[in-house]
């Protein structure tokens, strides 16, 4: 299965390359695309409409200041959608945020938060590793590494103050 990850301008892809990262690094595929759900809502529609025939199993949706993409992608699929608001205007990402949390009942977009791409890729891959006992152990290692990192930091600290 593959991520297709949507962003609403060539500008939010600082914010997605880690995220995008992380998925290559579990050994997903991704679909990367620029698509606006105002500018061009027919390559939306399009790319969307045909993602389960290509693979693509869940969609990770950003853009910011009225960032309507996460719900158009919605309304054109059952697959899951992970939206990120991103921070693009004066309002910091709240804009977006909204835009992106407030769906009607019936065609949910699970939000993350401002700027937050990662923690989109890890619950895509969480999604994904329902059914995957090889991303599932993945996603288990790469906990016990974040443990580790942070009792190395903990160390680091203690020894400082010493």
């Amino acid at each position: 299965m593959k991520v297709a990850v949507v962003m609403g301008s060539d500008s939010d892809l600082p914010v997605l390359k880690p995220a995008i990262d992380l998925l290559h690094k579990f050994g997903v595929e991704t679909e990367v695309i620029v698509a606006s759900a105002h500018r061009t809502p027919a390559k939306v529609r399009e790319f969307v409409s045909s993602a389960r025939e290509r693979g693509v199993g869940a969609f990770i949706s950003a853009a910011g200041a009225a960032a309507h993409l996460g719900g158009v992608i919605a309304s054109y699929t059952t697959l899951p959608v992970i939206g990120v608001p991103i921070n693009a205007t004066a309002l910091n990402g709240m804009d977006a945020l909204l835009s992106t949390v407030q769906m009607p009942s019936g065609i949910p977009v699970a939000t993350m938060a401002i700027n937050g791409a990662k923690n989109a890729a890890i619950f895509a891959i969480e999604i994904f590793a329902l059914s995957d006992d090889n991303l599932q152990q993945k996603l288990s290692d790469y906990r016990a590494k974040m443990v580790e990192e942070v009792e190395a930091k903990a160390a680091k600290v203690a020894q400082a103050l010493q």
